[in-house]
């Protein structure tokens, strides 16, 4: 807001004009009439940049959202969402429960099923962002904001390096799709994808929801140039890594290195069953306390993607399986600004990460439940016993 000063407005004192002073009473009345134009001024002032400010963007959210969801049970999120939607819409997001994309992970720039956030009005986007919110924590949920927001930031980049297609990157090619009828007591699943995001969500019935696979990435992962230099999504996913590596010892690095380049992208790619076969790197049954400690701050980059309850059961499963078993796996060059990859993999998860891609700043990262991606045996079971 610009405050142009008029000085035609200004009124001198009597005594400066060359005028005989006023009385005091109505010096009294005249100064109490002034501070009330004053105070007046300033409320009026006020107000109007406050008003400014409520209708200014916030870089902290995405275009698609104008406040954070508070936390919700996935099935009600659901509901409502389904409540909310008109017909058009709703044929594109409430989908059978047998449906391919049910089981399918994509995070590259597509068309998908379901219904994508541009095609929604404020009402029916913001509890599409309640769904999503459901099924991650409040840091989660932060960071797929970020995600979400980062291809305004690609799209910049995009366009400044002349790629044609730079249109592409759009906050609102963001799409929900539920299979199913959104029950407490039935299974059925939900997804809420677009570029470098996957929160893939299967309600097993009374067991509750498991949150898997679910896909982070984030180009550039470090923001290079403009107002936002400097920016990084996924640094702890990076940063915890490298933690561990400078722990090891020369000994443990040659154990932990498995190739000497990466395959630019994580291994198990959008497969629907992860396919890596035996375990390879480091076993976390050799390593230190302080290793297997800083193994543990890694795992919980990952885990507290998801709300508590959903956490705190994938890492009891993982106790129970035995932490010793995990190993940690590296693939291309060990230092920062050089393509590399890892990996924990256990009897009940994988975690993935890459960055080779756009000069190794090009992010990929997935949490996969090696029992339970997309409900498992729950949810086949169930479609299983209903076709007959």
């Amino acid at each position: 807001m610009c405050l142009r000063r008029e000085t035609r407005d200004i009124t001198y004192p009597r005594e400066l004009r060359g005028e005989s002073p006023e009385p005091p009473v109505r010096s009294r009345i005249r100064a109490l009439a002034m501070r009330a134009l004053v105070v007046t001024s300033v409320l009026v002032l006020g107000a109007a940049a406050a008003a400014v400010v409520a209708t200014r963007p916030s870089i902290a959210q995405p275009a698609t959202g104008r406040a954070t969801p508070t936390a919700t049970s996935s099935t009600a999120a659901a509901q409502a969402f389904a409540g909310a939607l008109p017909g058009p819409a709703k044929d594109k997001a409430m989908l059978p429960l047998d449906h391919e994309a049910r089981t399918q992970m994509n995070y590259v720039p597509m068309v998908r099923a379901g219904v994508p956030l541009e095609e929604l009005g404020e009402p029916q986007k913001a509890h599409a962002l309640s769904l999503l919110r459901s099924g991650l924590s409040a840091s989660g949920y932060a960071t797929a904001q970020k995600i979400i927001a980062h291809e305004d930031i690609l799209r910049e980049i995009e366009k400044g390096q002349g790629v044609s297609n730079y249109m592409r990157r759009q906050p609102g090619l963001y799409y929900t799709a539920i299979f199913g009828t959104p029950s407490a007591d039935a299974p059925w699943g939900w997804r809420f994808e677009g570029h470098h995001l996957s929160v893939n969500v299967a309600h097993t019935g009374k067991d509750g929801d498991v949150v898997a696979p679910l896909f982070f990435g984030a180009n550039p992962a470090k923001v290079l140039t403009g107002p936002s230099a400097g920016l990084r999504i996924l640094a702890a996913e990076e940063d915890e890594a490298r933690a561990l590596l400078a722990l090891l010892t020369p000994e443990q690095r040659t154990k932990v290195v498995i190739a000497p380049e990466t395959t630019n992208d994580i291994v198990t790619t959008n497969k629907p069953n992860v396919e890596l076969g035996k375990m390879e790197g480091l076993a976390a049954g050799t390593m230190t306390a302080a290793q297997k400690a800083q193994l543990r701050k890694l795992i919980e980059v990952y885990a507290s993607r998801v709300p508590a309850g959903q956490r705190t059961a994938q890492l009891a499963r993982l106790e129970k399986a035995g932490f010793d078993q995990l190993h940690f796996a590296w693939a291309g060059g060990l230092e920062p600004g050089k393509k590399h990859y890892y990996r924990v993999h256990g009897p009940t998860m994988l975690i993935e990460y890459d960055n080779s891609q756009n000069d190794a700043n090009h992010i990929h990262s997935v949490w996969r439940d090696l029992q339970y991606d997309w409900g498992g045996d729950v949810l086949r079971k169930h479609l299983a016993a209903s076709k007959h």
